[in-house]
């Protein structure tokens, strides 16, 4: 789904590394060995995921960039007397990644005596989206009642561009909210920094203590907490 060649058994070492790395520096930079640990499991964890679910997201946007484009190639080539696997097979030459590459797996497919919904479906389970979910609908029922195809598809990228103008509504109405949400998780680092600037001794006890230990982490907690419970109201799924 991101687009990468990694096999899964490379990805989980990928990350025991990335967690020993960052709890290797974090016991260097004097922190207690639980606190080091528990950082190396967070970054174990958490960062390789988390890097692997932004290239999902980035892909997945820029495939619906390009995917009502792509709907309105098979229209025009099904109007000038085109078979539509002779359309995708322009989609897959003409049109960049990652809505060309799909459609190339569909073309090649079809040579392997894969039908075209067998096709989407497997487009579906590479790119799991509502959009790619609603043309094998319309390819399936169409193939099933017949009727006109362009027509149809042609409806599809209509549907496809008001979504895509919706979301980009909701996201600019939702700004506001990530702004604020961005400044009030941000505000206790810049206010630790500037403690640690103006009198480096005055955090000491957080990290020498067992107590401000366990405050520390309680907080983290907390804190995270509070940032998934605003990144869950701010975020819309439509």
């Amino acid at each position: 789904q991101a687009g990468l060649d990694v096999a899964p058994r490379l990805f989980y070492l990928l990350s025991l590394i990335v967690g020993a790395v960052i709890g290797l520096v974090v016991l260097v930079a004097g922190v207690p060995w639980y606190v080091s640990l528990m950082a190396g499991v967070a970054g174990a964890l958490g960062l390789p995921r988390w890097i692997l679910k932004f290239l999902v997201r980035r892909r997945q946007q820029i495939f619906l960039n390009d995917f009502a484009d792509a709907i309105d190639i098979i229209v025009r080539g099904l109007k000038s007397g085109l078979p539509i696997n002779d359309a995708m097979k322009v989609i897959s030459t003409e049109t960049p990644p990652p809505v060309g590459p799909e459609f190339l797996e569909i073309v090649e497919g079809q040579r392997l005596g894969i039908s075209i919904d067998q096709g989407i479906e497997r487009m579906f389970e590479r790119m799991p989206l509502a959009e790619v979910n609603f043309l094998g609908i319309v390819m399936n029922i169409q193939s099933k009642t017949g009727g006109n195809l362009a027509e149809a598809l042609n409806n599809l990228s209509k549907v496809l561009r008001d979504r895509k103008k919706m979301k980009a509504k909701i996201r600019s109405m939702s700004q506001e909210a990530k702004a604020s949400a961005g400044i009030i998780g941000s505000l206790p680092f810049f206010i630790m920094g500037t403690l640690t600037v103006l009198n480096p001794a005055y955090l000491n006890p957080l990290w020498d203590t067992t107590i401000g230990n366990i405050l520390v982490i309680g907080s983290g907690v907390w804190m995270l907490t509070g940032i998934l419970v605003m990144r869950k109201m701010i975020n819309f799924d439509f």
